[in-house]
């Protein structure tokens, strides 16, 4: 094995170790209802922390693609439509909106 590769496997060790420790001892913590709460919004903040500036800057030269993009998919949400519903919806609606504004600009 190279270098390299023992590298890669290094670093694979040193990441998944941290994260298989908490994973085999959660079951057994008890946390308060606010502790409980609180983690359980977790992945909810981390999801919005990735999205939110991608919304501004798919297209920098119509910034507004990202928002039209994003208020479909926040209003198909609100309505408790299937997830694969409303990544295949959204994306229809901006690709038609992609067509139609160049057209509008002439």
């Amino acid at each position: 094995m190279d270098f390299i590769n023992m590298i890669i496997l290094g670093c694979a060790i040193v990441t998944f170790i941290p994260r298989l420790i908490p994973a085999l001892f959660i079951d057994k913590l008890n946390f308060s209802p606010k502790v409980d709460k609180f983690l359980n919004l977790i992945p909810y903040t981390a999801l919005a922390a990735l999205i939110c500036p991608g919304v501004l800057t798919v297209d920098e030269s119509m910034w507004y693609i990202g928002l039209i993009g994003a208020i479909v998919a926040a209003i198909l949400s609100w309505k408790k439509v299937p997830l694969g519903a409303i990544v295949i919806l959204t994306v229809i609606i901006l690709i038609i909106v992609y067509s139609v504004v160049p057209l509008m600009i002439l």
